[in-house]
């Protein structure tokens, strides 16, 4: 078996076994006053424990409120909108329930392209502010040529163009979530590399595909594909693949057996139609279940558990509409 394929399956099984990171922090300050918070990078990243040897678990994306749980010295144990925990040193502006109030109320705009940037006046020639990946949110200030003026949560200026990004509001009240448009952003997406604990553009592990596919569909889905696999309706688990329909999460890992007694989900990709799915192994790709097809992929098909369907099942458990989670409506 291909060495690689085999590393990615051991990374994957200890991923599996992660649900929330724990505090090891036992002089942790007393949480009062700013209790919530919005993510200022473009990319935060969580860890396991508050310092940065511990393991990278998951990502933030820039202007996604978290709750904030506890601190310590200059880490901050977050919640995240599907309920992950979590550490992040910086990377967040601290807010009273108050500020997060009016921060939900203020006009923004998402950014829909894959990568871009943001710049200090309202031409690509002039100074770059910082990188900008798919699903950042920022306030919006105006328009200015063929740029959006925002405002970062931290309080920098910069601006964007315009076909880069949509008003947020626009975006969660006409989303078009169908099975086509699912497939579409996916593939998308072929290319960009694994990234353990990733959820952004810039690189994602399975589960952080999948969850960065339904978020910009306006659906929040939980973290892992252990927790994923919990989630809307059955469709099928003993290899009737004329059953998938395209959108539908596909779930990888060990049946329990005699030596292992309990079921082990490791991996995760989206359904695209006639025998493919896409998923996030050491990159963004197209694999096949039928063995005629070029790019029949063995390994996976071999330890296909199950397909779970999220479109009917939104406002079930554990999938959720943006729009609709408290974090964005906060109030």
């Amino acid at each position: 078996m291909n060495k690689q394929i085999i590393l990615f399956c051991m990374i994957c099984a200890i991923k599996f076994s992660f649900l929330t990171a724990q505090n090891s922090s036992e002089n942790c300050e007393p949480i009062e006053g700013k209790t919530w918070g919005v993510v200022y990078n473009s990319v935060g990243k969580i860890h396991a424990e508050s310092n940065h040897r511990s393991e990278i678990v998951t990502e933030v994306l820039l202007g996604m409120p978290v709750m904030v749980l506890n601190r310590d010295k200059g880490w901050r144990k977050i919640k995240t909108s599907e309920g992950y925990v979590g550490w992040i040193s910086e990377s967040i502006v601290e807010m009273t329930h108050s500020e997060l109030k009016e921060y939900n109320q203020k006009r923004k705009i998402i950014v829909t392209s894959l990568y871009t940037h943001s710049y200090k006046e309202n031409s690509l020639k002039s100074a770059i502010i910082s990188d900008l990946v798919m699903g950042n949110i920022l306030e919006v200030k105006g328009r200015k040529g063929n740029f959006f003026k925002v405002i970062y949560p931290d309080g920098r200026e910069a601006y964007i163009k315009k076909n880069d990004a949509v008003h947020f509001d626009k975006w969660l009240n006409n989303i078009k979530l169908t099975e086509q448009s699912i497939a579409s952003l996916a593939q998308q997406m072929a290319g960009i590399p694994y990234v353990w604990g990733g959820t952004s553009s810039k690189g994602l592990d399975c589960s952080g595909f999948t969850k960065l596919i339904y978020f910009m569909h306006g659906v929040i889905l939980l973290r892992d594909s252990s927790q994923q696999v919990k989630t809307g309706k059955l469709v099928d688990e003993k290899g009737d693949f004329s059953k998938l329909q395209v959108g539908d999460l596909v779930f990888f890992g060990t049946k329990a057996d005699e030596s292992q007694p309990q079921e082990r989900v490791t991996h995760v990709g989206i359904y695209l139609g006639n025998g493919r799915f896409i998923h996030a192994s050491d990159y963004v790709k197209i694999a096949s279940f039928y063995p005629h097809d070029p790019l029949y992929d063995a390994f996976n098909t071999n330890r296909y558990l199950r397909t779970k369907r999220i479109l009917g099942s939104i406002n079930s458990f554990g999938i959720e509409y943006v729009r609709e989670n408290e974090f964005y409506t906060k109030n």
